[in-house]
């Protein structure tokens, strides 16, 4: 909820209330945290510099890659980067 219009509509607001959802207060315009993001950056990242020749190497390297992001790599760039924008 990042005081979008469709997000502060009086029906998404009665929906809420009647549905006892709380809402945290955003500041407005505030970027988004959106991990995926993050990771398909540094999976590509990690991809890139290795080598395939066909798309069963590259569907195996993604997968070899994707298990070698700890599970915590999200929380170290938030941590890193102090809240702000990551480098992506």
């Amino acid at each position: 909820m990042d005081n979008d219009p469709k997000h502060t509509s009086k029906v998404v607001a009665k929906w809420l209330k009647d549905n006892k959802v709380k809402v945290l207060e955003w500041p407005s315009q505030s970027p988004d945290f959106n991990p995926i993001k993050d990771l398909w950056a540094e999976l590509k990242k990690r991809v890139r510099a290795r080598r395939h020749t066909n798309l069963t190497q590259l569907h195996q390297l993604c997968q070899k890659e994707w298990a070698k992001i700890h599970p915590t790599y999200c929380l170290t760039q938030v941590k890193q980067f102090k809240g702000n924008a990551t480098k992506y």
